[in-house]
């Protein structure tokens, strides 16, 4: 019998069991263990095949004959910045892309927060202040670019649409068309999108190409009063310039879901810049019951395929980052 670890801290006994379901017929045994169990699953790791965890930690610990390690979060940077976490350099990675749905509801929930000026309502309401009335706006009849037409990007894309949004344009590597898009476009062509910018989503990966991709001269090319809404890494943006842009006023707002460092330390400017809304990278947390169980129904499906000696769905170039 081939054996998987699986370290997760989200799995139902209604998820177990469907994992079982899937590994027992193929002639795999899944061993679970919840983040509390560290060592009993390094134990288990030494003679399994598969790993299925979200841990660097536990992975440095695997031995070369480890095959497969399937990923439960979207973004793979940490095993693709650092090539001594396998043993076996042939390993497969993959990832699970199943946040699209939390995420873009955290996007939209951003968006009207800052449409809707609520960084002023909630400070007026700290100091127990009856308004002023202020001028809001919308995202009905809005234009907006999305960077990055993934998973998450697409599911932004179809909420926009839904709420009237006048035009939304994604921009990827290939500038391949895509459902809920007007148009998607070549990134090569960013710097003359971000003129005509009213409202920037940015879902990108962690690659060397996408490092400060939003950097001063490009946060510059947004029209004034711009907003800039970041769900995918925190090294897309140049912080330093966005602080100032916010301050003065040439941006409008942003909400920054991913930070460059993580945690954000006390005393980072981001903190008291205006107009801006942080969370502490959870808009793609695993408590949402939909993404718990797509999480694994990717994993199964996969699983299918590895057992088939299929192409994997999820698989990543570790060279590329994606």
């Amino acid at each position: 019998m081939r054996h998987i670890c699986i370290y997760q801290e989200f799995l139902t006994d209604a998820l177990k069991a469907k994992i079982r379901e899937t590994a027992e017929p193929l002639g795999f045994t899944p061993r679970f263990f919840d983040l509390s169990r560290f060592e009993e699953a390094k134990a288990c790791l030494q003679d399994s095949e598969i790993l299925y965890a979200h841990s660097p930690d536990l992975l440095r610990t695997a031995p070369a004959s480890l095959k497969w390690y399937c990923c439960s979060y979207a973004g793979v940077d940490p095993y693709c910045k650092d090539p001594s976490l396998f043993a076996n350099p042939d390993c497969l990675l993959t990832n699970t892309n199943c946040y699209g749905v939390t995420i873009s509801e955290h996007v939209v929930m951003v968006l009207l927060m800052l449409l809707r000026r609520m960084p002023d309502y909630l400070e007026t309401a700290r100091t127990h202040t009856w308004g002023p009335e202020m001028p809001v706006r919308s995202i009905r009849d809005g234009r907006f670019t999305v960077l990055g037409t993934g998973d998450i990007g697409w599911n932004v894309a179809l909420r926009l649409r839904a709420m009237g949004a006048a035009e939304v344009t994604g921009l990827s590597r290939s500038g391949r068309a895509r459902e809920g898009f007007d148009e998607v476009l070549p990134i090569s062509r960013l710097d003359e999108v971000l003129t005509r910018t009213e409202r920037l989503i940015m879902a990108l990966p962690s690659t060397p190409e996408t490092r400060l991709i939003l950097n001063r001269a490009r946060i510059a090319l947004l029209p004034r009063g711009a907003l800039v809404v970041n769900v995918g890494r925190g090294t897309a943006i140049e912080q330093e310039p966005l602080v100032e842009a916010l301050n003065s006023g040439a941006l409008g707002g942003a909400a920054l879901d991913v930070m460059d460092p993580e945690p954000l330390p006390a005393d980072h400017p981001l903190w008291t810049a205006k107009n801006i809304i942080i969370t502490p990278h959870t808009s793609g947390n695993m408590t949402l019951g939909y993404t718990c169980d797509r999480n694994v129904e990717m994993f199964c499906q996969d699983l299918r395929n590895y057992a088939a000696g299929r192409p994997l769905n999820g698989l990543i170039d570790r060279t590329l980052g994606y």
